[in-house]
């Protein structure tokens, strides 16, 4: 029987052990992560914005010791949408009328419009279960531009009315008043009622086209708003990054995903190094003899950690002013973690439903996150004193 027992464990360890040697792939351990809500799901609409936006902000509800809250985004969207066909009619055309935005987007909708309770408002007017934006964005975009062309010589005074008309078709109509846990409230007196101010929220990024120190409106097409953002080098944009997280703040992140070293399959971003000359001895002799292909094969194969780029300020600039760099997608950093090598890692909550391999959550390399960030939404209180003292904060 001792010897049964015996022979049955040294063949699971042989097992485990065999499993071990072939595992592969990125190994991630988790390190410091704050509160934060359920991962959601923006489906087949590019408010990827107002997600991330308010999942910063239902973070910061959970930070200030309140309950966790499910904000409809879809209120957000549809007042924001309003305010930017106004906008684009004004602008005779010449702004992107687009479902894309940024996150004082949401902040500065919040202060206008108020906020609801997903429960109260969901925005799915037209007939799906998720958002699916291809009609709406198409119809908004051709009847804005019937009113910019229109031969009158003047606006109708019915066009706004219209609009609306539309908005409250797909999306619902928009609640006065509303009970939530037994209490009314109107949208401006529940977003009142949150534990948070949006006052309390600033934007950074790092750029050498502006001054350090000061603000500026961040030149990308979804800054309709034209809102501005506090600009500092790339050492202290990462020194805010990493006191937010050491102090339970989350991030809100603006990031650029369009480079190979992004894996949707993987749920991990890298900026692996492919210059020889960083290289040295054999490493550099065996990258030397292989082809583009097997080059590119091993670096983005994800199959194991790689030796990742040393990200400058004056990369980031090139690459922001070649286009490289654009206003991708927004996301949340909530994390720390690090893969089995021991190189740091952010992860960070997507809006892309629970999905595998980590829930819906990712993995972004710190080299990646100084290389791709365009723009980041913090508590201003998350800000090290010093650079706080520095932006007049």
């Amino acid at each position: 029987m001792k010897r049964t027992v015996i022979l049955v464990a040294l063949a699971l360890s042989l097992v485990v052990s065999a499993s071990a040697q072939t595992k592969s792939g990125y190994q991630f351990t988790d390190g410091k992560l704050v509160k934060t809500t359920p991962v959601k799901d923006q489906f087949r609409s590019g408010t990827c914005w107002c997600y991330s936006g308010l999942s910063f902000i239902e973070n910061e509800i959970l930070r200030a010791g309140g309950e966790e809250m499910d904000l409809s985004e879809m209120w957000i969207v549809r007042n924001i949408y309003f305010e930017k066909a106004v906008k684009y009619v004004r602008m005779h055309g010449n702004l992107k009328m687009a479902v894309g935005g940024a996150f004082h987007d949401v902040t500065k909708g919040i202060e206008k419009y108020g906020i609801v309770p997903q429960e109260v408002y969901q925005g799915l007017n037209y007939g799906t279960e998720k958002n699916v934006f291809g009609e709406i964005d198409a119809v908004l975009k051709a009847y804005v531009d019937a009113v910019v062309k229109n031969k009158n010589r003047k606006l109708t005074t019915a066009w706004k009315d219209g609009l609306n008309a539309i908005l409250d078709t797909y999306f619902g109509k928009m609640p006065e008043k509303f009970t939530y846990k037994g209490k009314e409230y109107t949208p401006h007196s529940f977003a009142e009622s949150l534990p948070v101010k949006m006052s309390d929220f600033t934007f950074v990024t790092s750029y050498t086209h502006h001054p350090f120190y000061e603000q500026y409106i961040v030149e990308v097409p979804d800054n309709w708003m034209w809102e501005k953002a506090y600009n500092v080098p790339l050492n202290e944009l990462m020194e805010i990054v990493d006191n937010a997280l050491a102090n339970d703040y989350s991030i809100g992140w603006a990031a650029d995903i369009s480079e190979r070293g992004f894996s949707r399959t993987k749920a991990i971003a890298i900026v692996p190094e492919d210059n020889i000359e960083s290289m040295s001895g054999t490493e550099a002799s065996r990258w030397g003899q292989l082809t583009p292909q097997e080059r590119a094969k091993e670096l983005y194969s994800f199959e194991k950690p790689v030796k990742e780029k040393k990200i400058t300020q004056e990369m980031r600039q090139l690459a922001f002013d070649n286009y490289e760099n654009t206003d991708d997608h927004g996301m949340v950093i909530i994390g720390t973690a690090t893969d089995q090598a021991g190189n740091p890692f952010f992860k960070v909550k997507n809006s892309w439903d629970n999905k595998p391999p980590y829930g819906g959550y990712w993995y972004f390399s710190r080299p990646f996150v100084e290389y791709k960030t365009m723009e980041i939404m913090v508590n201003k209180n998350a800000i090290p004193k010093a650079i706080r003292k520095k932006l007049g904060l």
